[in-house]
């Protein structure tokens, strides 16, 4: 499936625009798409979906109940499912989250029931958090400040590169043998944020201390600075996880499918320190 157009819905995202680079470096036709993207795509218009799909032999499709308010991931992932398939998609990837139980009340596993039931062959990547947490998403502002005050307790997390992600997630979409598969995706060992922070510090030359704070306070900090109540306990419940050791555990989904090791999070501190990622 090498030479197919391939839809890759949240495409200036995270992992969104790195899946485009990995497909086009191996020679895959890419329609890049979301509200503002060269493709118009946009869950809250569904008269989008169409023109967006038709044509399209894959899909990379990234579940979106990290955000305020409610979302039936089941019912617009399937629906949008449903669609692609009816219009000759084949192949879907559904990026969503390596989680343990309900976080801020939601079931992040649930959209998958959704692309199952599709006919499509489908694939399911669930990451553990990203090392770009750090330097380009929730985390930066804290980096920058010198201060990571969170819940996390001294649990440890294998933290993911965004980067083999994203090279999976083509591998799914363009070869043969991960139809079916749940792939939980992480980083080759687990660390603390504490120990996070030291390896920031040392890179970057100046100290940026972890300051553990309890679940509640983490909710009304998050509050005060504007952030919808609900959305607030979403993220504590997300670092929770990580205090709770919920997924602690290292898996050897990355190297299993990409033939090499994941890249390590020194290597990810190194090089965004050098660029001038944390520098205020």
């Amino acid at each position: 499936m090498t030479q197919t157009d391939i839809l890759v819905l949240g495409s200036t995202g995270k992992t969104g625009r790195r899946v485009v680079q990995a497909l086009r470096a191996r020679g895959a036709s890419v329609r890049a798409a979301g509200r503002s993207a060269e493709v118009r795509f946009d869950w809250n218009d569904d008269r989008t979906w169409e023109p967006a799909l038709t044509g399209a032999r894959a899909v990379y499709v990234v579940d979106r109940q990290d955000q305020p308010g409610e979302w039936d991931a089941e019912a617009e992932i399937g629906a949008l499912a449903k669609l692609a398939v009816d219009r000759g998609v084949g192949r879907i990837v559904l990026l969503q989250a390596r989680t343990t139980g309900l976080v801020g009340g939601k079931d992040l596993s649930a959209g998958v029931r959704g692309v199952r039931e599709s006919g499509a062959e489908w694939t399911a990547l669930r990451p553990n958090w990203f090392f770009q947490n750090f330097d380009e998403g929730v985390l930066l502002d804290s980096v920058r400040s010198g201060e990571l005050r969170l819940p996390a307790g001294d649990g440890h997390e294998p933290f993911v590169d965004a980067g083999d992600v994203a090279e999976v997630a083509a591998a799914a979409l363009l070869d043969d043998g991960h139809s079916g598969q749940v792939y939980e995706l992480s980083g080759g060992r687990a660390f603390s944020m504490e120990e996070a922070a030291a390896e920031i510090s040392k890179a970057t030359g100046r100290t940026v201390a972890y300051v553990p704070v309890s679940h509640e306070a983490y909710v009304r900090e998050l509050v005060s600075y504007d952030v919808p109540a609900d959305y607030a306990l979403f993220v504590a419940d997300l670092v929770g996880q990580i205090r709770d050791n919920l997924n602690s555990a290292p898996t050897d989904t990355v190297e299993r499918v990409l033939g090499r090791p994941p890249r390590d999070f020194a290597d990810f501190v190194r090089d965004a320190a050098a660029r001038g990622a944390w520098t205020v």
